[in-house]
């Protein structure tokens, strides 16, 4: 499951007083957004907290180990090896203007990345755009759905009046997690290969 060219935060979009290098990676996550456990559709337990710049590991592993589909839903394009440049741009947020959650599975002993989603903040400050991805393994499990569903309370909460995400006109997933969260569905004006799904928060 994957959606949305979000691959980046969009640093053009800081506000007017907003020193480009000031150390944004030194802020600590989020102190309202707590570490939740859930219980997906197979019984499988599953840790969601917000993702951390020490995540880095895990975020380029998460991205290796995408299918090829997977990845170019993902990206809107297919990408080899993800540069550092990227892991850093994905994993040293702004919280302020932006979020991401990180699934960890808890069987298994070993620590890996099964699912992120995430939002940034748009120019105007009033919407966001958001992506999700879950490991290929992991999908029809209902992790894409918890995934949004913290990322849309998040975005309410913090007064963010819609969320949107742009993809590919054949990622069908995408196409019912939207419509399972209430996103509108419409043509991408700017690119008949894709769509623009839109959610009033």
């Amino acid at each position: 499951m994957s959606t949305s060219r979000n691959t980046v935060p969009d640093r053009g979009a800081r506000a007017a007083n907003f020193n480009p290098n000031t150390d944004v990676t030194t802020l600590a996550a989020p102190a309202d957004v707590p570490e939740s456990v859930v219980t997906l559709l197979d019984g499988s337990e599953v840790t969601i907290r917000v993702l951390r710049k020490e995540d880095a590991g895990l975020e380029r592993e998460f991205i290796r180990n995408l299918s090829p589909e997977s990845r170019w839903m993902r990206f809107l394009g297919q990408i080899s090896e993800p540069g550092d440049a990227l892991i850093r741009k994905l994993t040293e947020l702004d919280y302020r203007r932006d979020m991401a959650f990180i699934a960890l599975p808890r069987q298994g002993g070993v620590e890996r990345a099964i699912g992120v989603s995430r939002y940034s903040l748009a120019p105007d400050g009033q919407s966001c755009e958001c992506a999700v991805t879950v490991a290929d393994a992991w999908q029809g499990k209902g992790l894409g759905t918890v995934l949004m569903r913290d990322l849309i309370d998040v975005a309410r909460r913090r007064g963010i009046r819609s969320m949107f995400s742009i993809d590919a006109n054949e990622n069908e997933r995408m196409r019912e997690l939207a419509r399972d969260l209430g996103f509108k569905r419409e043509r991408d004006p700017g690119d008949a290969t894709r769509v623009i799904h839109r959610l009033m928060l």
